[in-house]
């Protein structure tokens, strides 16, 4: 796997950031009777590094037009999206309470022009990254310097509009663009690789004319060192290839895909809790 420079990165802040996101997102899960729990715990660490680390962005300031960009492509995961906007102050940790209830703003799939700091309504899978292409190419036609960041899971590359997406990014060189996939390799009944055959993942985006690398996925620091590393003069977009374990975090939901559906207990919680440290 690729390694990028460590420099500068506090290792231990954005773990503990990522631990806390993880027993929200926990509790968020239990108190909704929600489904999608697997899925945002692999993401957690791409989502602390990403906001407590690379993007330019000011939660007072949520529309600032220069603001750097981050869809959730992987919309099903939105209560990791949920509990890192609102511990970076976009807008109360309270209303966390309030997820997927009647009423509320905080839906199960990320909503258009109703929380602050969600650029796009995603969920339907495929969508986020042709949305990011077109932010990208805006930034550069208006001559900013705002970059754009869409995080995918790995089932969504079975969709023909990433690909699609894929394409026109390369052919537009549009090096202010990073995608990144969640590789957990499951989906929602299968394995990844079980559905569609994904490998050679980070073939199929060099192929398409990226700079794609291999990554830990939850190796925060390079996760961090590799976002914040575009545009990198390669005249291409960066792709991480992010390896992932759904449910990571809390042993008992590691690569178990009953998760992906399954709300836990309270006796979970506080099991789930006290193997993140927060008990």
């Amino acid at each position: 796997m690729q390694h990028f420079s460590r420099s500068g990165i506090d290792e231990g802040a954005l773990r503990k950031i990522a631990a806390q996101l993880r027993g929200t997102v926990v509790t968020m899960c239990h108190e909704s009777k929600s489904a999608h729990l697997g899925s945002s715990l692999s993401c957690l660490d791409i989502l602390t590094a990403a906001y407590w680390h690379v993007l330019k962005c000011d939660p007072q300031n949520p529309e600032a037009p220069l603001r750097d960009r981050f869809i959730l492509s992987k919309g099903p995961a939105a209560m990791a999206l949920y509990a890192t906007l609102a511990n970076k102050g976009y807008f109360p940790v309270e209303e966390l309470k309030t997820y997927n209830k009647d009423n509320g703003r905080l839906a199960e799939h990320p909503p258009a022009n109703l929380l602050p700091g969600v650029e796009a309504a995603t969920g339907s899978l495929g969508h986020g990254l042709p949305i990011a292409n077109g932010m990208a190419a805006a930034s550069r036609i208006q001559g900013q310097t705002y970059r754009v960041y869409c995080l995918m899971s790995d089932g969504e590359n079975n969709e023909g509009s990433v690909w699609e997406a894929a394409m026109f990014a390369s052919a537009q060189k549009l090096e202010n663009l990073c995608a990144i996939i969640d590789y957990n390799k499951w989906q929602a009944t299968a394995r990844s690789n079980e559905t569609l055959m994904l490998a050679p993942l980070v073939d199929k985006w060099r192929s398409f004319g990226w700079d794609a690398h291999e990554i830990d996925g939850h190796d925060v620091v390079s996760l961090a060192a590799a976002m914040d590393s575009i545009p990198n003069g390669s005249g291409k977009p960066l792709a991480l290839v992010a390896h992932t374990v759904k449910g990571k975090g809390v042993s008992f939901m590691e690569d178990d895909n009953n998760w992906h559906y399954r709300a836990p207990t309270l006796e979970e919680v506080t099991r789930a809790h006290q193997e993140l440290g927060l008990l």
